[in-house]
């Protein structure tokens, strides 16, 4: 038993040429092994009978048709024998991996990704089984991705239409109230001018954010790479982002330990994009208390780490490892009550990857955060450097 099934399982893993040149062999040599063996066993039988000897059959002409007759009766039985053989091998050989292949691509078109074939084969037809598995997780792989991007985007346009009703439910509501004479001191009116400009930023900023996302989402995000002095391009956006802090009553402190001969290979305008957004979402999760944001700027290495912390509510140690995750909220409820889409800080990593870098965060619910962000220093090799080491080459 053991023999047969090892002898069967070295068939399967022949190849098709080899079982091509075997079966080949088989059609020609079967039935004439077959033919001879008759021959002699009814040669046999002849002389084995004192009333019939060779010599008398083939003298006699009634006799010799007999014999004839039985010798053709006996190839073709030979032959049905050996079609019936060779069919079983074509049968097992060929059409039995062809056929499960067959079922195997008629259940992928009914949509069933989860068919699955398994068969001892090897050589050829185990690389078309093989490859056929391949094409099949790759093909579920493609309906999962699609199935989770179209209940993103569904999320994604949910979100984009709340964040943008509360900011426009509340400029009509002051224009209203302009319109009325609610506002009929200049205080009052002021008030309600700054606000209505306040809630349209907010606008502008979510449909910015929106169409960032789509050319990222379609790669279609236009990267001007230069490089860029970390020192003097930190304190010029830490003099800009101060400002926009001290609006809102926060504390700035920045510091900046790097060379300032120190450079990155970076695209400005979306670099600033990044720093912008990131201190956004510090001033979204504000305690509105002694609130604080830290940038520093150290060298590390060959390296140059960026960190921007705050004081702010934080997030919690299971959510932490998921704010890059496109569309992730912590808390659903509080990220309504402050607005944003879920997809700030997936643009900032997607950027941030764009560029080499890497970025990872730090801290604890109900004690702030930080988003820690590392870039390649830029090796500038002069050219009187560059001949010198040429020389000693």
């Amino acid at each position: 038993m053991k023999a047969g099934r090892r002898f069967r399982e070295k068939l399967n893993n022949t190849s098709f040429h080899t079982r091509l040149i075997v079966l080949s062999i088989a059609m020609v040599i079967v039935p004439m092994a077959l033919t001879v063996i008759s021959f002699r066993l009814i040669v046999s039988f002849i002389n084995t009978t004192e009333d019939f000897k060779i010599e008398t059959i083939l003298a006699g002409s009634e006799i010799a048709q007999i014999f004839l007759i039985d010798m053709v009766t006996c190839v073709i039985a030979i032959l049905l024998v050996s079609v019936i053989i060779m069919r079983r091998f074509i049968q097992r050989w060929f059409m039995e991996p062809i056929m499960e292949l067959r079922e195997g691509m008629n259940e992928i078109s009914r949509g069933n990704l989860d068919y699955s074939i398994e068969a001892g084969y090897s050589a050829e037809i185990g690389e078309l089984f093989e490859n056929y598995e391949q094409m099949r997780l790759r093909l579920k792989q493609s309906a999962e991705a699609a199935l989770e991007n179209e209940s993103r985007n569904r999320e994604l346009v949910s979100n984009i239409s709340h964040d943008l009703k509360t900011p426009i439910t509340s400029i009509r509501g002051y224009v209203e109230g302009l319109r009325d004479g609610v506002a009929d001191t200049p205080e009052k009116m002021e008030r309600y001018i700054r606000t209505i400009y306040k809630k349209t930023n907010e606008l502008s900023g979510l449909i910015n954010e929106l169409t960032l996302y789509t050319s990222i989402e379609q790669n279609r995000l236009p990267y001007n790479l230069r490089r860029v002095r970390v020192k003097e391009f930190f304190e010029d956006c830490a003099q800009e982002i101060g400002m926009e802090l001290e609006a809102e009553n926060i504390q700035l402190d920045f510091y900046c330990m790097t060379d300032p001969r120190t450079e990155i290979i970076a695209d400005p305008e979306q670099l600033r994009r990044v720093i912008n957004n990131i201190i956004s979402n510090s001033i979204k999760y504000r305690k509105k208390e002694n609130d604080r944001v830290e940038i520093r700027i150290s060298d590390e290495g060959d390296g140059v780490q960026i960190g921007i912390e705050d004081n702010g509510k934080g997030i919690s140690r299971k959510d932490i490892g998921h704010i890059f995750e496109r569309f992730y909220r912590s808390d659903a409820s509080r990220s309504s009550s402050t607005g944003g889409s879920g997809i700030g800080l997936s643009i900032v990593k997607k950027v941030i990857e764009d560029h080499g870098g890497h970025i990872w965060a730090t801290g604890e619910e109900g004690k702030g955060l930080c988003i820690h962000i590392v870039f390649d220093k830029y090796i500038h090799i002069s050219d009187d450097r560059i001949q010198e080491a040429a020389k000693r080459g």
